[in-house]
């Protein structure tokens, strides 16, 4: 299955935060939740991750219960291991020492091979005048395409 059949996004993520670095990081799934995500049936908007015990899990990724599972369904919020490598895992336990430093999921797809993938950025929260500095910003390059476009 293609990258581009399965398109779950965290929109809001750039608008959120400063995005400062990223990581593609396996799923660990149980059950019945592959056949969820094949469907397009979760969502990343409320998730986050956290280190626990040397390993980093993601929480609050909301992923329907499959239709046709029967009493072997799988918990629609529980918190899920992310693969990563020690290298990057180093990383990220030294980033998230900092005050204000989170990590927030960007996106969710499937692999060439068929594995369940999701991309994750170091992220630091922005304040309120960072916020209408990025619309102003999108508002002005908005306003200076539609005025290319007559030119044209």
């Amino acid at each position: 299955m293609a990258q581009d059949a399965i398109n779950i996004k965290n929109k809001r993520a750039k608008f959120e935060y400063h995005l400062l670095d990223t990581f593609i990081a396996g799923i660990q799934l149980k059950g019945t939740e592959i056949k969820s995500i094949r469907r397009n049936k979760a969502s990343i908007l409320e998730a986050y991750c956290v280190f626990v015990n040397g390993e980093v899990y993601i929480r609050n990724m909301h992923i329907t219960e499959y239709e046709n599972g029967s009493y072997y369904n799988h918990s629609p919020r529980a918190d899920r291991k992310l693969l990563l490598n020690k290298k990057e895992i180093n990383k990220i336990e030294k980033f998230l020492k900092d005050k204000g430093n989170t990590i927030i999921p960007l996106k969710m797809f499937i692999s060439e091979k068929g594995w369940a993938k999701v991309e994750i950025a170091l992220a630091q929260g922005k304040k309120l005048h960072d916020k209408r500095q990025d619309l102003k910003e999108k508002d002005d390059k908005r306003d200076m395409d539609r005025a290319m476009k007559t030119f044209k």
